[in-house]
């Protein structure tokens, strides 16, 4: 490789850019890493793992509840708030420690600094340094998205909300995705006053609409106040210090909240990374595009994970970049196939999902089948509390498989993900009917809904 100081350079530390990193440098290529922050990425430093770490703390609120139910008794529980940033911080650290290891053990050289394009095979390290590569990989991840509105640097977003050295005791979070339900959820199961301002009609555009409507119902029904069809327009500082901030909604109405948190989505990270240097232009929302095998225009500077703007999970850009690894090192072209990816909302109750939604999959297919239960499980009936567990599973027709499952209640997360194998396999309805239940559990519903609730022809709803 005469006249290149590595055979492959990424940009970028996340899960997307240590996976592609740690395999080639693994099979003994010259490989090199920049990460201006932490390693981790936004997944393991600000995002996914705290995130579960606070859905686990938040949980406890209800499980001290039920337990009166069943026998036992103890003194007030009272929950710190910097017990758990401590605990989080330290798993963190943990990993962090972990990713670095593994890179560093595959061979492969970590710059601790942000790195730029010079051109189609240099990069400038923020220091000044310059190097050469025969490979680009561009796995800069992406950023939360602030409007602009007059106070909107007063607000917190995601990156922030882990480090809060506060526990504020009202918060006002704009957003209706899957991350602002999800701190809805834990803040409120932490003590929290909790409101929900949405420009929507309903919460989590593009999920199952059974699940939207059900979960929008429960959280709202624990004490989630949601506000539709608004935007926050305007935020200053409350009258006296630490009374919090005011906000100003686009219906002219005020909501005073010790903080503001923005949960608006997120934009591909590739500020300052100058790709018009390399020849790449960059889409609309900066983000780098691709083409199936994860390739940029210029062909060799690949990009994968959040920063192309599409399916934004960890488990994607880990997919996405082993797949690059063997279109780029082993001859073997490969592209990421994005069907039938599992989902899950850590909310209070929990959202597991895959498969197409029951809009998608009347609009999509001209016969199907809907199988859908609700009911509530052993526990609250014991417990008294009021929660109850829905279940969907959508089904092709005329093929009989299975192409969609849908589950909102305690541990959906797990259960989908066994789920999606099914899903991804293509198992027909019949081989759920012949699966023997395991009794009791709640997830033996999903073998035990022989006859289905409607179904749809060619769109129509028939009951």
């Amino acid at each position: 490789m005469s006249g290149y100081d590595y055979d492959l350079f990424v940009i970028g530390g996340g899960s997307g850019g240590v996976r592609a990193a740690r395999l080639s440098g693994a099979r003994g290529l010259r490989v090199a890493l920049a990460e201006e922050y932490r390693l981790g990425g936004t997944c393991v430093i600000r995002g996914c793992v705290p995130k579960k770490l606070f859905t686990y703390a938040a949980s406890y609120a209800q499980d001290f509840v039920d337990a009166k139910a069943f026998g036992w008794r103890s003194r007030d529980v009272k929950f710190d708030w910097p017990t758990l940033l401590a605990a989080k911080n330290k798993e963190i650290t943990r990993l962090e420690e972990l990713y670095r290891h593994n890179v560093e053990a595959s061979g492969v050289k970590i710059f601790h600094e942000k790195a730029q394009l010079l051109d189609r095979h240099t990069v400038q390290m923020a220091g000044g340094k310059v190097l050469r590569a025969r490979l680009i990989l561009i796995a800069a991840g992406a950023k939360p998205f602030v409007p602009d509105f007059p106070g909107a640097d007063l607000c917190l977003t995601s990156n922030d909300i882990f480090n809060l050295e506060v526990l504020p005791q009202s918060v006002l979070i704009a957003g209706g995705g899957y991350i602002a339900v999800e701190f809805a959820s834990i803040l409120h199961d932490l003590g929290v006053e909790v409101t929900l301002v949405y420009r929507g009609g309903q919460i989590l555009r593009g999920f199952d609409g059974d699940l939207r409507h059900l979960l929008e119902e429960e959280i709202q029904a624990r004490g989630i106040k949601i506000i539709h069809q608004a935007v926050i327009t305007h935020v200053k500082p409350a009258g006296g210090k630490g009374e919090g901030f005011v906000a100003e909604l686009s219906d002219g109405s005020l909501y005073q909240a010790g903080q503001i948190l923005l949960a608006l989505g997120r934009l591909p990270n590739t500020a300052g990374l100058r790709l018009e240097k390399a020849g790449i232009q960059p889409a609309a929302n900066g983000a780098v595009p691709v083409n199936r095998f994860m390739q940029t225009q210029i062909d060799n500077i690949y990009a994968v994970g959040d920063v192309t703007g599409g399916v934004e999970l960890t488990p994607v850009a880990i997919h996405e970049a082993m797949c690059f690894v063997k279109t780029a090192f082993e001859g073997e072209p490969s592209a990421p196939d994005y069907h039938f990816i599992p989902t899950a909302v850590f909310a209070d109750p929990e959202i597991g999902t895959v498969g197409l939604t029951e809009e998608e999959a009347a609009q999509q297919l001209p016969f199907v089948k809907v199988y859908r239960t609700r009911f509530r499980p052993l526990r609250n009936s014991v417990s008294g509390a009021p929660g109850k567990i829905f279940m969907k599973l959508l089904v092709d027709g005329e093929s009989g498989i299975v192409v969609g499952a849908h589950i909102l209640g305690g541990e959906a997360g797990e259960t989908v993900q066994l789920l999606a194998i099914a899903v991804k396999g293509r198992v027909t309805k019949n081989i759920f009917d012949a699966t023997m239940a395991l009794h009791p559990s709640a997830a033996e519903e999903l073998v035990t809904m022989y006859q289905p609730s409607y179904c749809y022809r060619h769109g129509r709803k028939q009951v």
